[in-house]
Protein backbone atom coordinates (compact mmCIF):
# COMPACT_ATOMS: atom_id res chain seq x y z
CA UNK A 1 0.00 0.00 0.00
CA UNK A 2 1.30 3.45 -0.90
CA UNK A 3 2.14 5.78 1.96
CA UNK A 4 -0.48 8.40 2.65
CA UNK A 5 -0.03 12.14 2.43
CA UNK A 6 0.37 14.67 5.22
CA UNK A 7 -1.04 18.12 4.48
CA UNK A 8 -0.63 20.69 7.22
CA UNK A 9 -2.46 24.00 7.57
CA UNK A 10 -0.67 26.91 9.22
CA UNK A 11 -1.18 30.56 10.03
CA UNK A 12 -1.90 33.06 12.75
CA UNK A 13 -4.90 32.64 15.01
CA UNK A 14 -7.90 34.01 13.15
CA UNK A 15 -6.56 33.06 9.70
CA UNK A 16 -9.32 30.48 9.11
CA UNK A 17 -7.33 27.28 9.46
CA UNK A 18 -10.13 25.22 10.98
CA UNK A 19 -12.65 26.45 8.41
CA UNK A 20 -10.32 25.48 5.55
CA UNK A 21 -9.45 22.12 7.12
CA UNK A 22 -13.10 21.13 7.43
CA UNK A 23 -13.97 22.30 3.90
CA UNK A 24 -10.96 20.51 2.45
CA UNK A 25 -11.85 17.29 4.29
CA UNK A 26 -15.38 17.37 2.86
CA UNK A 27 -14.12 18.08 -0.66
CA UNK A 28 -11.49 15.34 -0.68
CA UNK A 29 -13.89 12.80 0.80
CA UNK A 30 -16.38 13.65 -1.97
CA UNK A 31 -13.65 12.79 -4.45
CA UNK A 32 -13.14 9.38 -2.90
CA UNK A 33 -10.10 9.99 -0.71
CA UNK A 34 -9.62 8.37 2.68
CA UNK A 35 -9.31 11.60 4.69
CA UNK A 36 -8.56 12.07 8.37
CA UNK A 37 -8.73 15.51 9.99
CA UNK A 38 -6.63 16.13 13.10
CA UNK A 39 -5.65 19.19 15.13
CA UNK A 40 -2.71 20.32 17.21
CA UNK A 41 -2.14 20.32 20.04
CA UNK A 42 -4.56 17.45 20.43
CA UNK A 43 -5.92 14.68 18.27
CA UNK A 44 -5.49 11.96 20.93
CA UNK A 45 -6.39 11.96 24.62
CA UNK A 46 -2.91 12.60 26.03
CA UNK A 47 -2.33 15.46 23.60
CA UNK A 48 -5.75 16.97 24.32
CA UNK A 49 -4.87 17.09 28.03
CA UNK A 50 -1.61 18.84 27.19
CA UNK A 51 -3.66 21.27 25.08
CA UNK A 52 -5.72 22.19 28.14
CA UNK A 53 -2.53 22.87 30.11
CA UNK A 54 -0.73 24.93 27.50
CA UNK A 55 -3.72 27.11 26.65
CA UNK A 56 -4.97 27.78 30.20
CA UNK A 57 -4.64 31.54 30.89
CA UNK A 58 -4.58 30.85 34.64
CA UNK A 59 -1.27 28.98 34.43
CA UNK A 60 2.25 30.39 34.38
CA UNK A 61 4.11 28.48 31.63
CA UNK A 62 7.69 29.43 30.74
CA UNK A 63 8.75 29.69 27.09
CA UNK A 64 10.88 26.53 27.23
CA UNK A 65 8.16 24.60 29.04
CA UNK A 66 5.65 25.72 26.42
CA UNK A 67 7.87 24.54 23.56
CA UNK A 68 8.45 21.18 25.23
CA UNK A 69 4.74 20.69 25.97
CA UNK A 70 3.85 21.29 22.32
CA UNK A 71 6.58 18.89 21.23
CA UNK A 72 5.35 16.25 23.70
CA UNK A 73 1.77 16.55 22.45
CA UNK A 74 3.08 16.24 18.90
CA UNK A 75 5.15 13.15 19.70
CA UNK A 76 2.09 11.36 21.11
CA UNK A 77 -0.04 12.31 18.10
CA UNK A 78 2.60 11.01 15.70
CA UNK A 79 2.97 7.73 17.59
CA UNK A 80 -0.71 7.06 18.20
CA UNK A 81 -2.46 8.41 15.11
CA UNK A 82 -0.34 10.08 12.46
CA UNK A 83 2.16 7.33 11.69
CA UNK A 84 -0.51 4.57 11.55
CA UNK A 85 -2.79 6.65 9.32
CA UNK A 86 -0.01 7.42 6.85
CA UNK A 87 0.92 3.73 6.78
CA UNK A 88 -2.72 2.97 5.93
CA UNK A 89 -2.51 5.31 2.95
CA UNK A 90 -4.76 8.05 4.38
CA UNK A 91 -4.67 11.71 3.44
CA UNK A 92 -4.15 13.42 6.79
CA UNK A 93 -5.17 17.06 7.13
CA UNK A 94 -3.49 18.49 10.19
CA UNK A 95 -4.47 21.85 11.68
CA UNK A 96 -0.96 23.01 12.80
CA UNK A 97 2.27 21.02 13.04
CA UNK A 98 5.97 21.75 13.55
CA UNK A 99 5.90 25.08 11.67
CA UNK A 100 3.61 26.45 14.37
CA UNK A 101 6.23 25.79 17.03
CA UNK A 102 8.99 27.28 14.86
CA UNK A 103 6.91 30.45 14.47
CA UNK A 104 5.24 30.73 17.89
CA UNK A 105 7.96 29.46 20.20
CA UNK A 106 11.02 29.89 17.99
CA UNK A 107 10.22 33.46 16.94
CA UNK A 108 7.33 34.63 19.13
CA UNK A 109 8.97 33.41 22.35
CA UNK A 110 12.50 34.18 21.05
CA UNK A 111 13.77 30.65 21.71
CA UNK A 112 15.32 30.43 18.24
CA UNK A 113 13.94 28.54 15.27
CA UNK A 114 16.88 26.09 15.13
CA UNK A 115 16.54 25.17 18.82
CA UNK A 116 12.80 24.54 18.50
CA UNK A 117 13.33 22.60 15.28
CA UNK A 118 15.78 20.30 17.09
CA UNK A 119 13.36 19.26 19.85
CA UNK A 120 10.64 18.71 17.28
CA UNK A 121 12.87 16.48 15.16
CA UNK A 122 13.20 14.31 18.24
CA UNK A 123 9.42 14.44 18.80
CA UNK A 124 8.31 13.60 15.26
CA UNK A 125 11.09 11.38 13.96
CA UNK A 126 10.95 11.08 10.16
CA UNK A 127 7.40 12.45 9.81
CA UNK A 128 7.24 15.66 7.76
CA UNK A 129 4.49 17.38 5.75
CA UNK A 130 4.18 16.65 2.05
CA UNK A 131 2.61 20.08 1.62
CA UNK A 132 1.86 22.98 3.93
CA UNK A 133 -0.88 25.52 3.29
CA UNK A 134 0.03 28.82 4.95
CA UNK A 135 -2.93 31.15 5.37
CA UNK A 136 -1.40 34.60 5.41
CA UNK A 137 -3.20 37.27 7.39
CA UNK A 138 -1.97 40.42 9.10
CA UNK A 139 -1.78 40.26 12.90
CA UNK A 140 -4.36 43.06 13.14
CA UNK A 141 -6.84 41.28 10.88
CA UNK A 142 -6.33 38.01 12.76
CA UNK A 143 -6.99 39.71 16.08
CA UNK A 144 -10.11 41.38 14.69
CA UNK A 145 -11.50 38.00 13.64
CA UNK A 146 -10.72 36.54 17.05
CA UNK A 147 -12.57 39.35 18.80
CA UNK A 148 -15.64 38.43 16.79
CA UNK A 149 -15.74 34.95 18.33
CA UNK A 150 -17.82 34.04 21.32
CA UNK A 151 -14.97 32.07 22.95
CA UNK A 152 -12.75 33.48 25.67
CA UNK A 153 -9.17 34.04 24.43
CA UNK A 154 -6.64 31.40 25.51
CA UNK A 155 -3.22 32.05 27.06
CA UNK A 156 -1.42 32.65 23.75
CA UNK A 157 -4.21 34.72 22.23
CA UNK A 158 -3.81 37.19 25.11
CA UNK A 159 -0.28 38.10 23.98
CA UNK A 160 0.56 41.54 22.59
CA UNK A 161 1.05 42.81 19.05
CA UNK A 162 4.85 42.30 18.98
CA UNK A 163 4.38 38.60 19.66
CA UNK A 164 2.12 38.10 16.65
CA UNK A 165 4.23 40.35 14.40
CA UNK A 166 7.25 38.14 15.12
CA UNK A 167 5.21 35.01 14.34
CA UNK A 168 3.94 36.43 11.04
CA UNK A 169 7.50 37.32 10.05
CA UNK A 170 8.72 33.81 10.89
CA UNK A 171 5.99 32.20 8.80
CA UNK A 172 6.97 34.38 5.84
CA UNK A 173 10.62 33.45 6.33
CA UNK A 174 9.79 29.71 6.38
CA UNK A 175 7.72 30.10 3.20
CA UNK A 176 10.64 31.79 1.42
CA UNK A 177 12.99 29.01 2.52
CA UNK A 178 10.73 26.14 1.39
CA UNK A 179 8.55 27.37 -1.49
CA UNK A 180 7.97 23.87 -2.86
CA UNK A 181 6.47 22.61 0.41
CA UNK A 182 4.85 25.76 1.78
CA UNK A 183 2.18 27.33 -0.42
CA UNK A 184 0.94 30.74 0.69
CA UNK A 185 -2.78 31.55 0.43
CA UNK A 186 -4.33 34.96 1.08
CA UNK A 187 -6.59 34.42 4.10
CA UNK A 188 -8.53 37.59 3.23
CA UNK A 189 -10.15 35.81 0.27
CA UNK A 190 -13.68 34.43 0.55
CA UNK A 191 -13.77 30.91 2.08
CA UNK A 192 -14.67 29.27 -1.25
CA UNK A 193 -11.74 30.98 -2.95
CA UNK A 194 -9.40 29.89 -0.16
CA UNK A 195 -10.64 26.32 -0.67
CA UNK A 196 -10.01 26.49 -4.43
CA UNK A 197 -6.50 27.84 -3.90
CA UNK A 198 -5.82 25.04 -1.42
CA UNK A 199 -7.07 22.39 -3.85
CA UNK A 200 -4.82 23.78 -6.57
CA UNK A 201 -1.87 23.73 -4.17
CA UNK A 202 -2.25 20.02 -3.37
CA UNK A 203 -3.55 18.75 -6.71
CA UNK A 204 -0.19 17.28 -7.78
CA UNK A 205 0.04 15.21 -4.58
CA UNK A 206 -3.29 13.41 -4.72
CA UNK A 207 -4.32 12.79 -8.36
CA UNK A 208 -8.00 12.62 -7.45
CA UNK A 209 -10.93 12.85 -9.86
CA UNK A 210 -13.02 16.05 -9.98
CA UNK A 211 -15.75 16.38 -7.39
CA UNK A 212 -19.13 14.91 -8.47
CA UNK A 213 -21.80 17.48 -9.35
Amino acid sequence: MARGRLITIEGLDGAGKSTLAEALARELAARGAHVELLREPGGVETSERIRELVKDPALAVSARTEALLYAAARAQLVEERLQPLLEEGAVVLLDRFVDSSLAYQGAGRSLGIDAVRAINRFATGPIAPDRTLLLRISPAAGRARQHGRAEEPDRLELEGEDFFTAIAGAYDQLARQEPERIRVIDAALAPQQVLQEALTAIDDLLELPPAPH
